[in-house]
């Protein structure tokens, strides 16, 4: 007797499991597009649980791992070794397996938002938890939230499209995962809903508000369900001693103001710079950051790892000046090579590290001078933090929350507001672009600006768009584009060459370029291709307006946000004209 298996078939002769898979799902999509409002009720909920307990897993692995790689007590060897291995082997596996799990996160999942439609893979979300976990247990001083922020990002994803949920559903589930992260690693369900809606989405008013908050409260519910409700730092209760201390919280606000802007800086500068190293070298930049921790490590101990329990240190008044003026330097320099050189791990932490002890610093330097006069330095720390945080992640009101959240007391709130809002102004007066939409450039990744999502809801430029079906080939010669273009209905075209666009040529600049006599000159020798007019597909009209009158071109290139190259097709002067009203109708 034969052992081959027998297929059962329907009656059209197909296998009855794929008939009843192809049944199932179409069933589920009916019942999807019934009932979406609902089912995305539910994943938030579902969201905001999972994310919960992956945090709380990250919060473990790191903390246990730490502790025995690199005891209290240890040799010292230990604190040399374990951050150069930790950094080179997470190095090769970020380069091999998970490009996309570099960096902190935060900027990776706005990315995911704004030029991705909301897709970041299964394969990241796991890579940036595993790469994460081992980089920060080894000792590198970077933070876990903005990891966390991309990985809770990234489920809200993959089960959001798993579902089959719309584009537009799957998007909005970004900021939910985020908050829903926040909220675990911090235990601050409040300042979780802000910063979602402040720093990701970029609107305290948005429409997704009511999910994000669903989600925070289950993630927080999750966390204390098996953390149990203590906060991130065990502080004691401080009070304003004197009125005069206002302006010391002032001083404070403007050291840290400057502290935010070096930080700031030398991290931009040094990852443009590590950016520019060959490809090939990618794989093990990080442990530029490694060795430059090990060797930091070896003498200062305190300088390893996410550094939360020194945080404790310093705001119960329990470290010395000599020591939180050390860790201030150090710790800046270590942070933004170990994150500038590719390894894992964000910059939400150390802002908060780096807050503490300017704050410790200055209050310490105002009761010296001062006695009976001044709160404890701890009570400079605290606001110190916040401080910091604001001027360097721009997030002032996720700042004053989460500092209230974690001390649970509201006598620190108005010289918090206070040295938060010079500490801003500070830092945007000479860092004018905030420090993820920088990073996320310096990625080829057009993040919108706040001006741009002020004007959502009006005329966009998807909406004039066509099909580029004229393009001129960058290694033309100005004779041959004039003589491809005789016949053309419009005067200006995209240059193109084996990366995609790389500018934009116009009839008067072609017939100027011959007049000269550069008539067998390079079409790419004319432009310059890292900066061109150009347009994304959500800009509104009235910039694309713009950018033509000052370009002097009735054509521009609508770019990817995700890579300036890429062509998504073009809009022209008489198209927005008619967008408008004003002109003839396109053809269809």
């Amino acid at each position: 007797m034969s052992d081959s298996l027998v297929t059962v078939r329907n009656s059209d002769g197909e296998p009855a499991s794929k008939t009843w898979w192809s049944a199932s799902s179409l069933q589920w999509t009916a019942f999807l597009r019934e009932r979406e409002e609902q089912v995305f009720l539910v994943l938030t909920l579902l969201i905001g649980a999972l994310v919960g307990l992956i945090v709380v897993a990250f919060i473990l692995l790191t903390e246990r791992f730490g502790t025995r790689l690199y005891p209290l007590g240890g040799a010292a060897w230990r604190r040399l070794l374990v951050p150069v291995v930790g950094s080179l082997g997470m190095g090769y596996l970020l380069y091999r397996f998970f490009p996309d799990a570099r960096g902190s996160g935060v900027p990776q999942t706005k990315a995911a938002l704004y030029a991705r439609g909301g897709r970041i893979s299964l394969a990241t979300v796991f890579g940036k938890f595993f790469c994460t976990s081992a980089t920060l247990a080894s000792g590198i001083p970077l933070g876990r939230e903005g990891p966390a922020v991309q990985v809770g990002a990234g489920i809200a994803s993959v089960l959001g499209r798993k579902l089959g949920l719309r584009p537009e559903k799957v998007k909005a589930l970004i900021p939910v995962g985020a908050a829903a992260a926040i909220a675990a690693a911090f235990n601050t369900p409040l300042a979780a809903v802000l910063f979602a809606l402040e720093e990701v989405v970029g609107d305290m008013h948005a429409p997704v508000l009511g999910s994000v908050v669903l989600a925070s409260a289950t993630s927080w519910a999750m966390l204390r369900l098996l953390l149990g409700n203590d906060p991130l730092f065990q502080v004691p209760q401080y009070q304003l001693v004197h009125p005069g201390e206002f302006a010391i919280y002032a001083v404070l606000g403007v050291t840290g103001g400057f502290v935010s802007v070096a930080f700031t800086k030398l991290l931009l500068w040094m990852r443009e710079k590590f950016l520019k190293f060959p490809k090939k070298t990618v794989w093990f930049q990080p442990v530029a950051g490694g060795v430059l921790v090990g060797v930091m490590g070896w003498f200062v101990p305190q300088l390893l790892g996410v550094g939360y329990k020194h945080v404790g240190e310093v705001l119960n008044g329990r470290m010395a000046f000599k020591l939180m003026l050390l860790l201030l330097v150090l710790k800046l320099v270590a942070v933004a090579t170990s994150y500038a050189s590719g390894n894992a791990g964000g910059i939400f932490g150390p802002s908060l590290f780096l807050g503490a002890m300017l704050g410790g610093i200055v209050g310490t330097i105002a009761q010296h001078f001062l006695p009976g006069y001044v709160a404890s330095p701890g009570a400079y720390a605290l606001v110190g933090m916040g401080t910091a945080f604001a001027g360097i992640v721009r997030a002032p009101m996720t700042s004053v929350v989460m500092i209230f959240e974690i001390t649970r007391d509201y006598a620190v709130i108005v010289p918090l507001m206070i040295s938060n809002l010079i500490s801003l102004f500070i830092s945007s007066r000479f860092q004018r672009q905030p420090i993820y939409e920088v990073l996320a450039h310096q990625d080829g990744i057009h993040l919108p600006t706040a001006e741009t999502r002020q004007q959502e809801g009006q005329r966009q430029a998807v909406q004039a768009m066509r099909d580029a079906t004229e393009v001129l080939n960058a290694e033309m010669t100005v004779m041959q584009a004039l003589e491809e273009t005789k016949s053309s209905e419009f005067h200006s075209w995209p240059l193109c060459d084996d990366r995609g666009v790389i500018g934009v040529i116009s009839l008067q600049s072609l017939k100027q370029s011959n007049n000269d006599g550069f008539a067998n000159k390079r079409l790419h020798e004319l432009v310059d291709p890292h900066d061109f007019p150009h347009v994304h597909e959500d800009h509104s009209l009235s910039m694309a307006l713009d950018r033509m009158g000052a370009s002097h071109l009735d054509v521009l290139p609508v770019v990817s946000r995700a890579n300036l190259h890429k062509l998504e097709g073009i809009v022209t002067l008489p198209d927005v004209l008619a967008n408008y009203g004003v002109g003839p109708k396109p053809p269809l």
